[in-house]
């Protein structure tokens, strides 16, 4: 196995970056959404807002989760090049190893948070079918 690098934890820099500017933005949508129906469950609260609601709550849940491994990865691509300059090559390799397992696990979250949101939006389509064949 090649020894590694200061250059190797260094190239996911870019790519977690872009993640968490990606989860970030996802995130502001959310909040955005959330004031919303809290206003609108205020004005009119419905079951259907409450299970509007209720969705949300898991999708944030799970984009904090996104954030947090995310942030864990790039924490130790940091360690790990610390430990590369002070020479402790060993435990290096395991802390990277740790780092992408993080973004694994970063991953895998926001794959299950995107089946989640399609889920919702599907039922929000299947609404307005409904409603559009009721005017017909």
């Amino acid at each position: 196995m090649e020894e590694l690098t200061l250059a190797t934890p260094s190239l996911l820099f870019s790519a977690v970056s872009l993640i968490m500017l990606a989860y970030t933005n996802r995130f502001i949508s959310y909040a955005q959404l959330v004031r919303s129906l809290a206003l609108d469950y205020k004005e009119h609260p419905s079951e259907d807002l409450q299970h509007q609601i209720d969705n949300l709550r898991k999708r944030l849940y799970l984009i904090r989760l996104m954030q947090i491994l995310g942030i864990s990865s790039l924490f130790l691509c940091v360690v790990t090049m610390l430990l590369v300059y002070v020479g402790w090559f060993s435990v290096a390799v395991y802390v990277f190893g740790l780092g992408m397992f993080s973004l694994i696990a970063s991953l895998g979250v926001s794959i299950k948070e995107i089946m989640i949101s399609v889920r919702a939006l599907e039922i929000h389509l299947g609404e307005i079918e409904k409603n559009g064949k009721k005017k017909q």
